[in-house]
């Protein structure tokens, strides 16, 4: 999912798995390689592109000016965008939070709450790095036992943090996978629709990078079929000569921009005349919270179906730290006025193995090719609390990805 209306124009947040290569160091995620590392390893990696069928994009590596290469079209194979193959539709609420996420200490009475929600549109992006500066927050070596409250993407990355750090964890939550609202999260890594650029701050921002920066280190290490992350292609379709998309030269996220190019007119097989790939991370949402959730209890942590009606019932848990990682939810539970909905529709078509790319286009239609299904997408509709699919939506959101994928289905 992707924010289409106001504020800031980030994104979800070549074939699957190869930037896995790229992107770790010494074979063994033992350390980030960095950006121009990156980019002098992509000669390295042409026979992987190849295989992919997307030579185009290691064409970089001959170092022949894009003005002087001959424009050969790369064919892209096309979503089958048809009603016949819709196989649901998914609505979600994002909890945003025009300032950014939260993660604060309080007290309430005895018990130390520490605050981690709010995340908009970049909840699975930025799982584990606030789950890391949650856990930073709220770690105390005098204390064993810890309750987390919530058992969506975040809160489950929360629980997983403190028990590496050998504490005896609780999560509390009114629902589990698969209806939370990570379940139908579109899953690209990319922390997008966090927060409103005018409200947010320096500090914030050094918090929102440094919580990204670690997130995405610790996806890469679960990239494989055992967690369902993988590395995939991303083309952003634009009408303007030069799509600054993702995150441009001087934006604080530009680092997670990985093996970008461009391509010259015609040299794809999409309508629009301009378009830019980069390389990230998709995460099969269903998949990955079921195993995630798995390793939790392979651990030693233990889940607990229970409802929070008022904070008085948070401070009579027994644990004294809890982690408040409930959503949406935090803004009855906790008094945060700030918080809202941004509902979220999708459409997920029946799965085509050969879309292992996905397409973005700064407007509704955006399509992520998973495993699970083919997304097409979508909606960003702040202060929408409905979880009922709408048939308009639907309608808007097969209509503009069918107008997309027309002209590649033609060549």
């Amino acid at each position: 999912m992707t924010e289409q209306a106001q504020g800031p124009r980030e994104w979800l947040g070549a074939g699957r798995r190869i930037g896995l290569d790229l992107a770790r160091g010494d074979g063994k995620g033992a350390r980030w390689t960095g950006p121009q590392e990156i980019q002098a390893m992509t000669c390295m990696t042409r026979r992987a592109f190849a295989a992919t069928g997307l030579t185009a994009f290691a064409a970089g590596c001959a170092g022949v000016p894009t003005a002087q290469r001959k424009v050969a079209m790369r064919h892209v194979p096309p979503v089958r965008v048809d009603p016949g193959r819709i196989a649901r539709v998914d609505v979600g609420l994002r909890p945003y939070r025009p300032t950014g996420f939260r993660v604060e200490r309080e007290m309430l009475g005895e018990t130390a709450i520490i605050h981690n929600y709010g995340h908009g549109g970049g909840g699975i992006s930025l799982s584990w790095g606030t789950a890391h500066q949650a856990v930073e927050e709220g770690w105390n070596p005098d204390v064993s036992d810890y309750a987390v409250l919530g058992a969506g993407i975040v809160g489950l990355s929360t629980a997983m943090l403190l028990l590496e750090r050998g504490a005896n964890v609780t999560i509390y939550a009114k629902a589990l996978s698969p209806e939370t609202t990570s379940n139908v999260a579109g899953g690209q890594w990319w922390p997008a629709s966090v927060y409103q650029e005018s409200l947010v701050d320096a500090a914030y921002m050094a918090r929102h990078v440094a919580a990204a920066r670690f997130a995405f280190r610790r996806f890469q290490l679960l990239a494989g079929p055992e967690y369902g992350v993988s590395w995939e292609i991303n083309y952003v379709l634009s009408n303007e000569p030069k799509p600054n998309t993702p995150a441009p030269v001087g934006h604080p996220l530009h680092e997670f921009v990985v093996n970008a190019r461009d391509y010259a007119p015609g040299e794809l097989s999409f309508a629009s005349p301009h378009a830019r790939s980069f390389d990230t991370m998709m995460v099969d949402t269903p998949y990955y919270l079921r195993v995630l959730e798995r390793d939790i209890r392979l651990r030693g942590g233990r889940i607990a179906v229970k409802a929070f009606d008022d904070v008085s019932q948070v401070a009579a848990l027994r644990e004294s730290v809890v982690f408040n990682c409930t959503g949406l939810g935090a803004g009855a539970l906790f008094g945060d006025t700030g918080i809202m909905p941004a509902r979220g529709q999708l459409v997920i078509l029946q799965p085509q193995a050969e879309v292992d790319y996905n397409i973005l286009t700064g407007g509704h239609a955006y399509m992520f090719g998973r495993r699970d299904g083919v997304v097409l997408g979508g909606t960003f509709q702040k202060g929408n609390w409905s979880l009922e699919p709408s048939a308009e939506d639907t309608a808007m959101i097969m209509r503009e990805n069918r107008a997309l994928f027309a002209a590649v289905a033609a060549t």
